[in-house]
């Protein structure tokens, strides 16, 4: 295919991916207020309050590996449609649990909409398909820059899903799954019908050479799912020191997120603070995941990657310090820790991201990517799991103390991430 029209068709997947974004993000962020919430009320105890979101987050870790081999074999399209439609469905299934009162209902549920994260991640490598190598991070980052609308707009409709349960005869925490699954269905229409030609596989018929590298070159033929496999992806990481670095940076930084935030709510309650307000920090908390993305994209491809990486750590740092100040309830403390922890994961996360998507070989491009979100996903779960029990036994500063370990490992992946480069 000619440059030209390689751009045209870069642009036209921008503008689809974007819109899937700013839709699919207020589908899987809408319930992020009041998740550990149901989860509590349904098993009866808070050290379970944030196993909800810690399954959607393993979920999504599996879903990524599985929507990877799928998009490695369909393309990019079939991929997100599969995942948005999967999410959909989970959200159906917690309002169910809610319904009928089942905590493992609740699981099941969670576990299906964790398949929307791992599209919304999905997306952001699309991004990146047909993106030269200079641009690379702020293709990445404007879509992650678009789920700005939809996650800072979900968390804050909690008052709206409220009403709405009432009006359908729900549990009030099932309002925003329900909410949420009109999102993800609308996602799985706009990419379905709108991401066309799929940018993969016009990357893969305009390489004039296949990319290889020392771990793929004997075995040419890479591109039907049965000969990719989670040990393939495992080597090609190995065999590349930056690439392993960034899959380590980008997990670290994702479960130092999700550890505290899950809890953030329970901690806010804890103080007397109703949905609204949790619904607002949560927000600005969101807000800074994603509203500053395109500086965080283009720092990365000004100063580098793992320079990037590394500021999204000192940033981490300062909202962890935070977070471990604040009363229970509401505060200046807890709105600001939570930004700064959002703002942090954006820089951590788009500049480690964009690595990746720098150092895989085309011909395993999609199943790499999903192996490293795979890594990602069970680093945040296990992350979350132990949140809840910490909180129970140690409170919520510890918590937000002790996950300064997770900050440290960012800061070392980011200094070998460094070496590697300089040394390339």
């Amino acid at each position: 295919m000619a440059p030209t029209a390689v751009a045209a068709v870069q642009k036209r997947t921008i503008l689809t991916l974007v819109a899937t974004q700013a839709v699919g993000a207020m589908g899987i962020t809408i319930g992020i207020a009041t998740a550990s919430l149901l989860a509590r009320d349904l098993s009866g105890s808070e050290s379970m309050a944030g196993l909800s979101q810690t399954t959607q987050v393993l979920g999504a870790a599996v879903a990524a590996y599985v929507l990877g081999r799928v998009m490695d074999a369909r393309g990019r399209r079939f991929g997100l449609l599969a995942g948005y439609l999967l999410g959909a469905a989970g959200g159906l299934l917690a309002v169910l649990a809610g319904v009928v009162g089942s905590m493992t209902l609740l699981l099941v549920g969670a576990v299906l909409l964790g398949a929307t994260t791992a599209a919304n991640n999905g997306a952001r490598y699309a991004a990146t398909d047909l993106a030269p190598a200079t641009s690379r991070a702020r293709a990445l980052s404007l879509v992650v820059w678009a789920t700005t609308f939809g996650a800072v707009l979900g968390p804050n409709l909690t008052g709206v899903a409220e009403a709405f349960s009432d009006a359908v005869g729900i549990p009030v925490l099932t309002g925003p799954f329900a909410l949420g699954s009109i999102g993800m269905l609308a996602a799985a229409l706009v990419v379905g019908v709108f991401l066309r030609p799929d940018p993969l596989l016009v990357a893969r018929e305009s390489a004039p050479v296949a990319e290889s590298s020392p771990v793929v070159e004997s075995s040419p033929v890479v591109e039907p799912v049965e000969t990719t496999s989670w040990r393939r992806a495992l080597a090609v990481i190995r065999a590349r020191p930056a690439l392993a670095a960034a899959v380590a940076g980008q997990a670290a930084a994702h479960a130092t997120m999700v550890a505290v935030m899950v809890m953030t709510p329970l901690h806010m309650e804890h103080g007397g603070a109703g949905l609204e307000i949790i619904g607002l920090v949560i927000s600005g908390h969101v807000l800074g995941m994603f509203a500053f993305a395109p500086v965080a994209g283009w720092l990365a491809d000004r100063v580098g990657r793992a320079d990037v990486m590394a500021l999204g750590g000192g940033v981490l740092l300062v909202a962890l310090v935070l977070c471990a100040a604040a009363p229970q309830g509401s505060s200046g403390r807890i709105f600001a820790g939570l930004f700064l922890l959002g703002l942090g994961w954006s820089l951590a996360t788009i500049a480690a991201a964009t690595s990746v998507a720098d150092h895989t070989p085309l011909e395993v491009r999609a199943d790499v990517q999903g192996s490293a979100d795979l890594i990602m996903g069970v680093a945040a779960a296990a992350a979350g799991a132990v949140s809840g029990v910490v909180v129970d036994v140690a409170g919520y500063p510890a918590l937000a103390l002790g996950t300064i370990l997770l900050v440290a490992v960012l800061f070392g992946a980011a200094y070998v991430a460094r070496r590697a480069d300089r040394a390339a």
